[in-house]
């Protein structure tokens, strides 16, 4: 069974319905979520289903089932805020959804193979995506998951700190994720990140997540009691969000699963800063230079 590929699209629909072009990269106004299709089918995938909020679900489907058309089966999961299918009968007033495991949940009725979870707007890699294919098809089971590990050094900006989630790794295995809020470049090139006013270096190799995740369907069972706890506790924080590093920290504290991180020398891009657009652009321009992509994703 070919594993899915789950793109957590739900923030970023509005800007592809209004301002697609802006969000061009590669020569033929590629955007980074076809570089991350193009990757998946190429490793193996036999599904992409897109998170997005429904209102999108036409202009979306406009997009991207014309290039996708023959390539790839394609899905939609509408993450939306009705609370009452996870048995919460209680109206919470928020301005957005909540947060990224609870997107991932969105998908529980739609999804019964093998899956990975990554952002629409982040360049992950090919390496990426046949690794954790390999994985998926495998050797991932319901007590044993996985997360993409790159990095520091090649995911930072040169424009300014960014947040990651700094994986704490024991024989291969993730023991913990701290999010560093501050993560930069120091003058001499090396890392390092503040805490409380306080710089810490931290090793260029360090693994980080960029939330590229690898589940079977046996996560939505194990995650949705936590969300409910969390609902409950935050329901008067409208700002809160349930994310993936949240659930995956209480499957390993609580030992229902483990997470292997693997390793990946794959370059990172994202655009944390409009001064990171041209930077993306050059770097996608040279994989096509290089041949790694075609000039012309879809012709």
């Amino acid at each position: 069974m070919k594993p899915t590929l789950l793109i957590l699209a739900a923030g970023m629909a509005s800007r592809y319905g209004s301002m697609k072009q802006v969000d061009g990269f590669g020569p033929n106004g590629e955007t980074i979520i076809d570089y991350s299709i193009y990757d998946a089918i190429k490793a193996g995938f036999g599904k992409v289903s897109f998170i997005i909020r429904e209102e999108f679900a036409d202009n979306f489907k406009s997009i991207f089932e014309p290039k996708l058309k023959g390539r790839v089966e394609t899905d939609y999961v509408f993450q939306s805020f009705d609370l009452e299918p996870f048995g919460i009968t209680e109206k919470i007033e928020r301005a957005k959804p909540w947060g990224t495991a609870h997107a991932v949940l969105a998908a529980r009725n739609q999804i019964n193979e093998p899956f990975c979870v990554i952002n629409a707007d982040d360049f992950y890699g090919y390496d990426a995506f046949k690794k954790m294919a390999d994985f998926l098809t495998t050797e991932v089971a319901d007590d044993k998951y996985s997360l993409i590990g790159y990095q520091v050094d090649r995911t930072l900006s040169d424009h300014g700190s960014v947040s990651r989630g700094v994986c704490e790794v024991v024989n291969g295995k993730m023991v913990a994720i701290n999010e560093r809020l501050k993560v930069y470049f120091k003058e001499d090139g090396t890392v390092a990140y503040e805490d409380e006013g306080q710089e810490v270096p931290l090793p260029s190799d360090t693994r980080v997540s960029m939330n590229f995740w690898g589940f079977t369907p046996a996560v939505f069972k194990q995650s949705e009691p936590m969300f409910k706890e969390f609902v409950e506790a935050n329901k008067d924080n409208p700002k809160s969000e349930f994310f993936i590093p949240l659930v995956a920290d209480q499957l390993i504290k609580s030992g229902q699963a483990s997470f292997e991180v693997i390793p990946t020398d794959a370059k990172w891009f994202g655009v944390t800063y409009k001064e990171d657009k041209p930077i993306v652009q050059k770097s996608i321009s040279e994989l096509v230079n290089n041949g790694t992509y075609p000039s012309n994703l879809w012709a």
